[in-house]
């Protein structure tokens, strides 16, 4: 089965019909119950909490922040990873253990 990726803003739009987790706050307001809830959004019960867990509280713009800071720290994660290399490499050249 593929996995069907949806990001942040997909996620919460507030205020329109494509936010799952607005969308789903509605219909259990509504008085159905959260495995009609699941199905109508055709999304599984692991991916509704974890979007829950990850996005409940925040705003569109905080999300879409938040996805860039992510993105912002794995690109310098890989820096990181880079120059470590970098160095490593460099002091093993200068001690003559090649």
């Amino acid at each position: 089965m593929d996995r069907e990726d949806y990001n942040g803003t997909e996620t919460l739009h507030i205020g329109t019909d494509h936010g799952y987790l607005r969308q789903a706050e509605v219909l259990v307001g509504q008085g159905q119950s959260m495995a009609d809830v699941l199905r109508a959004l055709d999304v599984t019960g692991n991916t509704y909490y974890r979007w829950r867990k990850e996005y409940g509280g925040l705003g569109l713009d905080q999300a879409r922040r938040l996805k860039e800071l992510e993105q912002e720290n794995a690109r310098l994660k890989r820096a990181v990873a880079n120059l470590t290399l970098d160095n490593l490499i460099l002091k093993e050249v200068s001690t003559g253990k090649f």
